[in-house]
């Protein structure tokens, strides 16, 4: 095949436009989805408790074990993960860690109790 051969043949080849964002719908196919918890830690079963937010579960729950940031956590040795919920947006987990900070201690226990009876650390299979 010459070069004038190849450069016609390589015009023959059929061209197709396809019209812009044809069967994908608007910010659908690469949003981020994002995962949000609001978690409460204790010391012991019925001890000492402390309610965060955060968008990294496993991650922040180690932080406070190894007791890497100072703080009331560190101080209290407040390291066992008893509850968490799951929030698609990070404003409703903010509303509901206000919402949870503001519940009298007996509230959070009921809550925990229900989900948690024993108190088990729900991260303990998390880390090797």
């Amino acid at each position: 095949m010459t070069d004038r051969e190849h450069k016609t043949s390589i015009n023959k080849i059929p061209f197709v436009v396809f019209p812009a964002k044809a069967g994908i719908q608007e910010n659908v196919m690469f949003k981020t989805i994002h995962q949000y918890y609001v978690y409460i830690l204790a010391s012991k079963k019925n001890g000492t408790l402390y309610i965060g937010v955060t968008n990294d579960l496993p991650t922040r729950v180690l932080q406070h074990k190894q007791k890497t940031n100072e703080g009331f956590t560190s101080k209290y040795d407040i390291t066992l993960l008893v509850y968490f919920e799951h929030f698609q947006y990070i404003d409703q987990a903010i509303k509901r860690e206000k919402q949870l900070k503001k519940w009298n201690r007996d509230w959070k226990l009921k809550l925990i109790e229900e989900e948690n009876k024993e108190w088990k650390d729900l991260s303990e299979d998390w880390y090797i």
